[in-house]
């Protein structure tokens, strides 16, 4: 889905028009942004949590080269679901494994991971494991 296409949605539920519709959701982006860059955080109730973190300097390999290279420091935007999105989710993979279930395919199985194992990477080795 588009901005387009959520502006038009919001517009025909409401009775505004696209253009008036399409600023309030360019401004709405725009304070997320600006709150971003403040304050580094911000916590939308029932969406989730939008967060600015500084992600490490590394050592990384050019995959066409296979020669080392050096990646800086940066800072990222990091999302967490809320509980109502992460439900809503859950609730649509459970449906789509139902439906495979009902046409006989074999559903994705996709491993739980409990949020207080961490997964770490070694990108000299390519080697991922459990912490």
């Amino acid at each position: 889905m588009t901005k387009k296409e959520i502006v038009k949605d919001i517009s025909d539920a409401i009775g505004l028009t696209q253009l008036k519709t399409k600023e309030i959701v360019q401004k709405t982006f725009d304070a997320i942004v600006k709150t971003l860059v403040e304050d580094g955080r911000i916590e939308l109730r029932n969406f989730g949590v939008f967060e600015v973190k500084k992600r490490a300097a590394r050592k990384a390999r050019n995959p066409r080269t296979g020669d080392k290279v050096f990646v800086p420091e940066k800072f990222v935007v990091t999302f967490k679901p809320g509980k109502e999105m992460e439900e809503k989710v859950r609730q649509m993979e459970e449906a789509a494994a139902r439906a495979a279930a009902q046409q006989g395919e074999q559903p994705a199985v996709v491993a739980d991971v409990p949020p207080s194992a961490e997964v770490t990477s070694n990108p000299d080795t390519a080697e991922t494991s459990n912490q």
